[in-house]
């Protein structure tokens, strides 16, 4: 009996010992919770207030008329249906698809071609990636006021050049006329912005194995195989990125077309605008901001399929990089 009775004891402290250290674990764990959350908060209210209740907000106000004054009507889905016979919103959104159709690869190309020339042992290499950058983190109206000026039908360098030096008449109205102006601001945004995705290519050209291009080399590559081969299978999960997050911030594009196009009234033309100003002008200047809330939502459905696509193809890098 008295060994039973000190047998009991002992499981008594035991099952007292673990359930004080389980309490001790769950005090901690409910202290780094709170710790976590209280870094979390501020992020996370900034987030809901100027992000989520607005973007709420507006998926309400796309089912409703309102011009800011009094309560807002409901019109149900009128405000989209509106949208398709709409010739200003259906070309603003031709517009922006055009601008992204032919910015998105170019830039992809510049970028890439910078990155693999500025990625091999060449002299002033730190140099030469200082200057590609320089332009993404110069101020978009100061560059932008330089552009007009040099691409000004009147007076500017190029149009200079094309009417004494080559003796062209007709010189391209670049501001003014469809097709000249899409190549002016294509070519404005590649090179913009080309030097920031060179950098993204740059760490993932670093990532490359060289033991790959050694191998190629033994089997006799040059470097167009190498090329296609071995740099382009290896940096395909940095491509990808590149590509979503061109085509994402191609379709919000807004204050290149504005710094370069618009005119003193701060007005763009129906050649230059794009959706994203036409959000703008609906809303702040129409005061629709009901019909200006359901084309964002068109706008946010686009974006939205972008970034499931994206995390899509991230998950199946992924799943491809841990197989390897």
């Amino acid at each position: 009996m008295a060994l039973k009775s000190r047998a009991a004891k002992v499981r008594k402290k035991q099952l007292a010992r673990k359930r004080k250290l389980a309490a001790g674990k769950n005090k901690l764990s409910t202290k780094n919770n709170l710790i976590a959350y209280s870094f979390i908060l501020p992020n996370f209210l900034g987030f809901a207030v100027f992000t989520l209740v607005p973007m709420l907000f507006s998926f309400v106000l796309s089912l409703a008329k309102w011009n800011g004054v009094g309560m807002p009507q409901f019109v149900g889905i009128t405000n989209f249906t509106r949208l398709f016979r709409d010739e200003a919103f259906t070309r603003a959104l031709l517009n922006t698809f055009v601008y992204t159709i032919f910015t998105v690869p170019f830039t992809m190309a510049a970028a890439l071609g910078l990155a693999i020339l500025l990625n091999s042992k060449i002299k002033g290499r730190n140099f030469f990636r200082t200057i590609s950058f320089f332009p993404y983190v110069a101020s978009l109206v100061a560059v932008a006021t330089v552009w007009r000026f040099i691409f000004s039908p009147t007076v500017g360098p190029i149009n200079l050049f094309l009417s004494s030096v080559l003796h062209i008449k007709n010189v391209p109205m670049w501001t003014s006329v469809s097709a000249p102006a899409m190549f002016f601001v294509v070519f404005f945004s590649i090179w913009k912005n080309m030097g920031y995705y060179m950098v993204i290519y740059l760490a993932g050209l670093q990532g490359v194995n060289a033991e790959l291009y050694e191998s190629a080399a033994l089997d006799g590559a040059n470097g167009r195989q190498k090329f296609w081969n071995v740099t382009l299978p290896q940096i395909a999960p940095t491509s990808f990125f590149v590509l979503m997050m061109l085509i994402i911030s191609s379709f919000k594009v807004y204050d290149i077309f504005l710094n370069l196009f618009a005119g003193g009234d701060n007005q763009l033309t129906s050649i230059t605008r794009v959706i994203v100003y036409q959000i703008y002008n609906t809303a702040f200047r129409g005061l629709d901001y009901g019909y200006a809330s359901a084309m964002s939502m068109i706008l946010f459905a686009v974006v939205l399929g972008v970034t499931l696509v994206q995390f899509h193809g991230e998950k199946t890098y992924g799943q491809q990089g841990g197989e390897s």
